[in-house]
């Protein structure tokens, strides 16, 4: 039984007991307080944050990147992106005030056009199996499979330095996670000795 079940159950028994006959009734502010110090000793206290959420831009993105000493570049769209693992990655802001932050990743291989169907198999695989990355394909001009990877994220109200970075980092360890699985599965025959 997990944790948070035992203490509600705790909690339930000892609310149910019989009231103590010499209370009679309890008002808003008394039941309030209770309740407080009820979830204050079975939960603990909250701390307070120390960041406020900020509106995420290209900027803090950038910033972000070199703190952690990653290389990027701002490509001939205005498009902030940068490679991890030696595959290519991209940080875009979607919506009507650039609230939503996307980290796009590309395989940086390509598979022919036959192999499509096996790929789209193992795209809906791995997006039954995982919350992240989304994984598509996508079929260029040239008729070679091009296999993308996604995390995208609503950030309306902003985001802290910290959970900025958790996202970051979720869309990058997490394509590199399907594009790893994808170097298994279609391993580089140039990458082997003859």
């Amino acid at each position: 039984m997990g944790w948070f079940r035992q203490r509600a159950r705790r909690w339930w028994s000892s609310a149910r007991q019989e009231p103590d006959a010499t209370v009679t009734s309890v008002d808003d502010v008394e039941l309030h307080d209770r309740v407080a110090e009820l979830l204050v000793r079975e939960l603990g206290t909250a701390e307070q944050a120390n960041t406020f959420p900020t509106a995420v831009s290209p900027a803090r993105i950038a910033s972000w990147m070199s703190e952690n000493q990653f290389s990027y570049f701002i490509d001939n769209d205005g498009d902030l992106g940068g490679l991890w693992r030696g595959r290519l990655f991209y940080f875009f802001l979607f919506g009507e005030q650039a609230e939503i932050l996307q980290v796009r990743g590309q395989w940086h291989r390509e598979l022919a056009i036959e192999r499509l169907e096996e790929v789209l198999d193992l795209c809906n695989e791995w997006n039954a199996e995982r919350i992240w990355p989304k994984a598509y394909a996508r079929v260029r001009d040239n008729g070679r499979v091009h296999v993308v990877a996604e995390v995208a994220t609503d950030l309306e109200h902003g985001a802290t330095d910290a959970q900025l970075s958790q996202i970051l980092f979720c869309g990058l360890s997490t394509g590199s996670m399907l594009f790893d699985a994808l170097d298994e599965r279609y391993p580089d025959p140039a990458g082997a000795a003859p």
